[in-house]
């Protein structure tokens, strides 16, 4: 049950085990933050209405606060990734994913943020959204720096866990391409389905970014693609355009109104990703891995992915 033919722990098991480890060190590392909130905001925490605690908006007034709650998360993230790979599947850094050329990562950064651009672009042309301040006026603050070392921690951990970790640790017991691919999109999904404002085409998006992230990792052999696409993906959602990510609340340079009743093209509080817009720069995302891919070379190197 625990093993397979040859002795091994079954990977299934191991990324149980492992994504289990995941969310208790996650919400350990990011006690600090929780605590440092509860001290800072403790009045405000109680809405006088409802009585029930109003976390997220407390944290949303403390960039610092959220980013020692969010990134220390992420911190921890990182860590016990690297410590289950290192130890409990006996690997090294570089059979992680971290290999390669540093160039997929600054074509990754363009990537995500081109895409976030076009769909904004489209949208704002279309009328589904509302710019409340001009283009050549943006609104800097103190999120502007905090949430892009946030997205930054967000990008490394996930795609080492998700991707690295996951995707691995299934090819290293022999696993189908397409069974890695859709396990490892599939639990980054159901990790995100707690998120405010979620919704199923939200999820669907997710998961098919997922798979994407997959094929950037597996046809570069590296994990620096999709690590760099990871976060202008995010950071331009929600701290240049001004909109959610993922269902948290955006602090952007611009800010942006969508069109009542069209979720399903924007995704509506949940952000971009809950829209159908989003589902097409995603798939226009293989497209454009697959011409950088065949670009640099990569199609015709033999992939190590353990």
């Amino acid at each position: 049950m625990f093993k397979n033919e040859s002795g091994q722990i079954r990977a299934g098991w191991l990324v149980l085990l492992a994504f289990t480890a995941l969310i208790i060190v996650q919400q350990l590392f990011a006690l600090p933050g929780a605590i440092l909130l509860i001290f800072t905001e403790a009045p405000s925490l109680i809405n006088g209405e409802t009585g029930t605690p109003d976390i997220m908006a407390a944290l949303d007034t403390h960039p610092w606060i959220f980013l020692l709650v969010q990134g220390g998360g992420s911190v921890g993230a990182i860590l016990i990734t690297y410590l289950l790979w290192r130890f409990i599947n006996k690997g090294t850094i570089k059979q992680l994913g971290f290999r390669g050329s540093v160039k997929d990562l600054w074509f990754g950064l363009f990537l995500g943020a081109i895409s976030i651009t076009v769909i904004f672009i489209v949208l704002l042309a279309t009328g589904n959204v509302t710019l409340m301040n001009p283009l050549s006026s943006p609104q800097f603050s103190v999120y502007t720096i905090s949430f892009l070392i946030l997205f930054i921690l967000v990008g490394f951990s996930e795609e080492m866990f998700f991707r690295g970790y996951v995707m691995s640790t299934l090819a290293s017991r022999g696993n189908k391409k397409w069974v890695i691919y859709v396990a490892s999109a599939l639990i980054f999904s159901i990790a995100h389905g707690l998120n405010p404002n979620v919704s199923m085409l939200g999820l669907t998006n997710i998961a098919v970014v997922g798979v994407l992230f997959a094929y950037m990792f597996y046809a570069t052999n590296s994990l620096w693609l999709p690590i760099g696409y990871h976060i202008t993906w995010n950071y331009f959602q929600g701290n240049v355009f001004g909109f959610a990510v993922s269902g948290t609340a955006p602090n952007g340079i611009y800010s942006v109104e969508t069109i009542a009743g069209r979720d399903w093209l924007t995704g509506g509080a949940f952000g971009l990703e809950g829209g159908l817009m989003a589902t097409l720069l995603i798939l226009v995302g293989f497209v454009a891995t697959r011409g950088y891919c065949r670009w640099r070379g990569y199609e015709h190197e033999e992939n190590t992915l353990n």
